[in-house]
């Protein structure tokens, strides 16, 4: 394929979901609100449409592709984990959507008396694991337009930066839903076609899984992956699903409760759908070339010298925006913890309602200008701050479960699950034995975190405060984002 064909469909793209990004948010009425959340009043067809597009990015693009390159069935774990991860959520947190909270950090001091400790560390840690996340976006992003474009990797860094970040900017979350929604659209479609067109040009479904070894064609490739490395990798994608930031946004936005657990019960399903694409794609990728150097690149290997033209082309280009998705909703996420929790921890009170969107626009160039920073001057930044991700994410899962069904748990009981979770992930990763046998540290780092907090909680105090009292703490401080923007008085003779 042509490497400026490939770049100008590119560009126009960008400049075609900046345009109806910007056209789709141009009524918000300026407030906090509206920038941040789409005015808590995200329909259902737009919350899937979210959801998937963030769902279906790189992990599904070339990660599972790759995995199902070199290990067959085993490229439907990471949509099974997803999906398990979605309905979980759609079972058990749609329903803090009642209480209104702007951020996962609100929602977990919220169920320790509101504490302002919890609160600070989760922010801290949420800030610092989404520059992390969009780091990793923009190079892994900026690579893969790098080989396809042939155009030196920072520029290509820069333009898929440029790319999110100026939408994003421009929209704010209504333009990141509504582009999200028309790329998961291209997206799903996409893959679907690509398995079938792929299927067939290796001559059907018996040829494609007699090119693998019999360990990759036994159910999730258990035979050659390993149970426990099969568990752990589902359970990490779940875990994400259920710690990280962007997920919550979208019920935090939702039009209603009701609204967000349909919304997320109809994308778990259509993800455990869609999870054993990847594993085809992959697994006809390796029957038509077993050599491949790397099995990340199996998905724009396909799409360049299998398919036709004009579908390889809307592939490439969709694969391209799934990275994207993902980062547009991490930077989102990310300036609003920034907004709502650490302004208040500098400045001691939350901004007004006049000056956030504002802030919010200042926040997200500074945010997304951070992680190309990184992405730009050294891959081991991003490494680092990515493992320190996975670390960070099991402790907040925990938080979050047992915050949400467990009355008693306290603060000093989520500081302790956030320690013991970082803990044991960094010795797991650590030493080598442990790693090769658990895959990764997500089942003992959930396992410890949880044990870790209930003891420490039934030894400790119980919280003072009610759920009634904490939400009001968090609501009173919230209602100065939220309101709509001051009006200035008219000058004029005091009434008597």
């Amino acid at each position: 394929m042509n490497s400026h064909l490939f770049l100008a469909t590119f560009c126009v793209y960008i400049v075609l979901m900046i345009g109806f990004g910007w056209w789709m948010s141009r009524n918000d009425r300026g407030t906090g609100d509206d920038f941040l959340l789409g005015g808590r009043s995200v329909p259902i067809f737009l919350t899937i449409g979210t959801t998937v597009a963030t769902m279906v990015g790189t992990g599904s693009s070339m990660g599972a592709v790759g995995f199902g390159y070199a290990n067959g069935w085993g490229g439907a774990l990471y949509g099974l984990g997803g999906s398990i991860g979605v309905l979980l959520l759609a079972l058990c947190f749609a329903g803090v959507r009642r209480y209104r909270f702007m951020t996962m950090s609100e929602e977990l001091s919220f169920y320790v008396g509101a504490n302002r400790l919890v609160r600070n560390v989760v922010a801290l840690f949420i800030y610092v694991a989404c520059i992390g996340w969009l780091g990793a976006h923009i190079l892994g992003g900026g690579l893969y337009l790098a080989w396809m474009a042939d155009i030196p990797a920072w520029q290509a860094k820069m333009v898929v930066a440029l790319g999110f970040g100026v939408y994003c900017v421009i929209g704010g979350y209504m333009a990141v839903v509504w582009t999200d929604t028309v790329q998961a659209i291209v997206l799903f479609v996409g893959f679907f076609l690509m398995a079938a067109v792929a299927v067939v040009e290796v001559g059907g479904f018996s040829e494609m899984t007699a090119s693998m070894d019999a360990a990759a064609t036994s159910f999730l490739a258990i035979d050659k992956v390993g149970l426990v490395p099969a568990l752990s990798l589902i359970t990490v994608i779940a875990v994400g699903v259920l710690a990280t930031p962007s997920f919550r946004q979208r019920i935090y936005s939702g039009a209603s409760v009701g609204s967000v657990r349909r919304s997320f019960l109809v994308t778990g399903c259509l993800y455990m759908l869609f999870s054993i694409v990847p594993a085809i794609i992959g697994m006809a990728t390796y029957a038509l070339n077993p050599n491949l150097e790397n099995s990340n690149f199996a998905f724009p290997y396909l799409a360049t010298e299998v398919l036709p033209l004009w579908l390889g082309l809307l592939l490439l280009v969709a694969g391209l925006s799934a990275t994207m998705s993902s980062a547009s909703s991490d930077a989102i996420a990310g300036v609003t913890t920034l907004i709502r929790d650490l302004y208040v921890l500098v400045k001691g009170r939350a901004p007004s309602a006049k000056s956030v969107v504002m802030l919010s626009r200042v926040g997200l160039v500074g945010t997304i200008s951070l992680a190309l920073a990184f992405a730009l001057t050294s891959d081991n930044v991003i490494a680092y701050i990515t493992k320190m991700v996975a670390t960070v994410l099991a402790g907040m899962f925990v938080c979050g479960v047992l915050g949400r069904f467990w009355p008693r748990y306290n603060w000093q009981g989520a500081i302790a699950s956030l320690v013991v979770a970082s803990a044991t992930s960094l010795t797991v990763i650590s030493v080598e034995s442990w790693s090769e046998y658990w895959g990764n540290p997500s089942i003992p780092a959930v396992g410890l975190a949880m044990a870790a907090g209930i003891v420490v909680s039934l030894f400790t105090p119980a919280s003072e405060l009610s759920e009634d009292q904490a939400l009001e703490l968090i609501t009173e401080e919230r209602e100065r984002m939220e309101a709509v923007p001051d009006v200035p008085l008219r000058k004029g003779p005091a009434k008597a």
